[in-house]
């Protein structure tokens, strides 16, 4: 572990390698698990305002169960996360053609209808922050459903950081990561 600013960094984001194989797992991350994306209290405003805007790229039993449950609900756990679809997906889970799951929203982003692109804690996948009150810990988060992830990192030769690079400057900024690089940097030498 190391420390960046306010925040504490587990290594393994520097040192496991990880690229998304969207054409072997099919978008497990948003169907399978027994929750729904973690959501910040700010996204859940932003998801309760791009709603009308993102509901008509979404399947119908999303919407139905969007407009049964909220944009968002609260966990037995207190967390706020996005709703499921029958205790399943993602309520905002999309399937292409051949059955990848893709984002709703992340579809409405696409299309230009909503500037907001998905929850952070889903660009950011696999790398995983909690917020403590007076840091954060950032970490790397293995599931065995990334496996294919895992290994086509490997061979590509992609670290995690540089796989989640946009998505950990939308959360801690520009600075934050050239610093998060210079780290890489020597912890490569």
């Amino acid at each position: 572990m190391f420390q960046l600013g306010k925040t504490i960094v587990s290594e393994a984001i520097i040192e496991k390698e990880f690229v998304c194989n969207l054409g072997a797992c099919k978008g497990a991350c948003c169907i399978e698990g027994e929750a729904g994306a973690p959501v910040t209290t700010e996204e859940v405003e932003t998801l309760k305002q791009i709603y009308p805007k993102v509901k008509p790229f979404l399947r119908p039993e999303g919407i139905a169960a969007i407009e049964a449950q909220g944009t968002h609900i609260v966990s037995d756990l207190d967390e706020l996360e996005t709703p499921l679809v029958n205790g399943k997906e993602c309520a905002y889970v999309t399937f292409t053609e051949n059955g990848t799951a893709s984002c709703g929203i992340e579809d409405a982003y696409n299309a230009g209808e909503v500037d907001f692109r998905k929850p952070i804690s889903c660009h950011l996948y696999p790398v995983r922050v909690q917020d403590y009150s007076e840091f954060a810990a950032v970490n790397y988060h293995k599931w065995p459903i990334c496996n294919d992830a895992c290994t086509l990192g490997k061979e590509l030769k992609v670290p995690v950081y540089k796989f989640t690079k946009e998505a950990l400057i939308r959360k801690f900024g520009e600075h934050w990561y050239a610093e998060l690089e210079k780290v890489a940097a020597k912890h490569q030498e």
